[in-house]
């Protein structure tokens, strides 16, 4: 699935072509990235591919590419080349995140795709998010969620057990932990509370996201309970930073 920049980029911003060659460039290259011809993280034809293209010098195609730059349509790599950036999905955290309903609302399609699967005795951290004894048993998961055919974040997810035993075979059939929960029993669960920082991810997470060690991250641990108040779930998630923007709603308790 191809996803366009333009619902986010302003109409009428790109140069008017009828001012100046680097502006007729800029405009033209600028459309084709808004139409989805150039997708996002795509690289652009070479300075020298597109001088020829254009029958101009490669100084008026580097300020063509520099003002789509400005823009946010474009970013140059070193040594690499000239990206069509890749948009960032929005996703919200309230009182009932969910991932599907976040990419909805971004008129996207994805899911959960369950990697891994463990049984283990829960650390202190966990242990105490989810309102266990030291060394209970915990389902362990990881988990990739992705929207429009990129991978959007990387989770450990921690479910208390007996209770919640076998929602890794709920959700690796269903592609949701909401519907998963639901099949055991778990008919609503709201978020208790969720932590934001930004770090610099580990290797494993960097290979998970597909991007740079440099690049950073947006790690969200999160703790969510049933209706009775009863924690359900503990979880550490990492978002790719340059493909994500979290919003918090605090519009709805």
């Amino acid at each position: 699935m191809k996803k366009t920049l333009a619902a986010n980029t302003p109409a009428g911003v790109l140069p008017d072509p009828r001012h100046s060659f680097w502006s007729r460039i800029a405009h033209e290259i600028g459309e084709a990235i808004r139409q989805g011809i150039y997708a996002p993280g795509e690289r652009l034809p070479t300075e020298h591919a597109l001088a020829q293209q254009y029958g101009v010098n490669r100084h008026t195609v580097r300020r063509s590419l520099a003002t789509l730059g400005q823009l946010g349509l474009v970013r140059t790599s070193q040594g690499s080349g000239t990206y069509v950036e890749e948009f960032a999905v929005e996703v919200m955290l309230g009182k009932r995140t969910r991932h599907r309903q976040s990419l909805a609302q971004a008129g996207l399609k994805g899911g959960l795709r369950l990697l891994q699967t463990h049984v283990e005795e829960a650390e202190p951290g966990v242990a105490q998010a989810l309102g266990l004894p030291a060394g209970a048993p915990v389902l362990h998961l990881v988990v990739l969620g992705d929207g429009a055919g990129q991978v959007l974040h990387a989770s450990d997810r921690y479910f208390p057990l007996p209770r919640l035993a076998g929602l890794d075979a709920h959700l690796h059939e269903t592609g949701s932990i909401t519907e998963a929960l639901h099949r055991l029993g778990v008919s609503d669960y709201t978020r208790r509370e969720s932590r934001i920082t930004a770090r610099l991810p580990s290797a494993e997470v960097a290979a998970l996201l597909q991007q740079p060690l440099t690049r950073p991250t947006l790690r969200v641990t999160s703790v969510n309970v049933d209706s009775s108040g009863c924690p359900v779930e503990y979880a550490c998630t990492w978002f790719a930073g340059d493909r994500v923007a979290i919003s918090v709603d605090h519009a709805h308790e």
